[in-house]
């Protein structure tokens, strides 16, 4: 039986997951830091900007941004000072992705700084990069040298992969371009990719690794039908999502089709229809 996503709906499954691309609505990544209370506020174009309540960390659902970078999440220090990092989901990624960033992203917020702001340190327990290249890893991803100062995983398929970028980085380019420290994407080259994610150096690896568990997850992710035009023949699985069917019968229902009034039975010796069977997939709600 397939996996059911209560985040999003569909009539298909898509998988891998990480060719399913964005859903048409931002709603569920937001939900999470809404629930905290964050401040909500909407410009003339229709994006979308969440605040936490102390400033430090801001949100972008940009619709109607500049470019293609559709998710923008800044944090700070100071609030009125530079970001100390930053993320950005372009308007292709699954929203799921975003989600587990966003979700992770409040629980980190509850505790506090030492937590949101944590930087990455190479050999620390909780904050060594390499935790948010495990989970990849462990579920079959392969290791890449692509090019020099870069290291890489890649899917078995070879169609969504991580980059992390060694050495010096300027930190306003990687706030505002592609080259940034750490880079995912998906599609059949880097250079064009179906969609692409990218964080800063200071990221901090607990919401890293929200996403690569996220991403590497072998569970498909349900979308509609209509809003497949656009995958690559060969490269995703589309399968129909299978409607629920009546409820079964029961004993009693069975001995009044066949015109029989039921007759007491010890409780030991009741029918009972088989626990094997697998139960229906709730049907698709838009």
């Amino acid at each position: 039986m397939l996996p059911h996503d209560d985040t999003t709906d569909g009539d298909v499954y898509v998988s891998p997951r990480y060719l399913a691309r964005a859903t048409a609505i931002g709603d569920p990544g937001l939900e999470p830091l809404r629930n905290l209370g964050w401040e909500l506020r909407h410009d003339d174009l229709g994006n979308a900007y969440l605040t936490a309540p102390d400033s430090k960390v801001r949100l972008g659902y940009l619709p109607e941004g500049e470019d293609d970078g559709l998710w923008r999440i800044n944090a700070y220090k100071d609030p009125f000072g530079p970001p100390v990092w930053g993320v950005c989901f372009n308007d292709s990624c699954p929203t799921e992705f975003v989600i587990a960033f966003t979700t992770a992203l409040a629980e980190a917020y509850q505790q506090g700084p030492d937590s949101y702001l944590a930087r990455p340190l190479s050999g620390s327990k909780d904050h060594d990069p390499f935790l948010a290249v495990a989970p990849l890893i462990k579920r079959g991803w392969l290791i890449e040298r692509p090019r020099w100062g870069v290291f890489a995983v890649q899917s078995p398929d070879r169609l969504a992969g991580l980059e992390y970028t060694t050495g010096d980085l300027d930190p306003e380019t990687e706030l505002t371009t592609r080259e940034a420290r750490w880079q995912l994407w998906a599609g059949t080259s880097i250079d064009r990719p179906y969609w692409y994610a990218t964080a800063s150096t200071d990221t901090p690896v607990a919401l890293l690794k929200a996403v690569t568990e996220c991403l590497s997850d072998p569970a498909p992710l349900p979308r509609w039908r209509e809003d497949t035009y656009s995958y690559v023949k060969g490269k995703a699985q589309i399968t129909s999502i299978i409607p629920p069917g009546p409820p079964a019968p029961t004993p009693l229902d069975v001995q009044r089709a066949v015109g029989r009034r039921p007759t007491a039975r010890p409780a030991a010796s009741v029918p009972r229809w088989s626990t094997t069977s697998r139960p229906a997939l709730t049907g698709p709600r838009r």
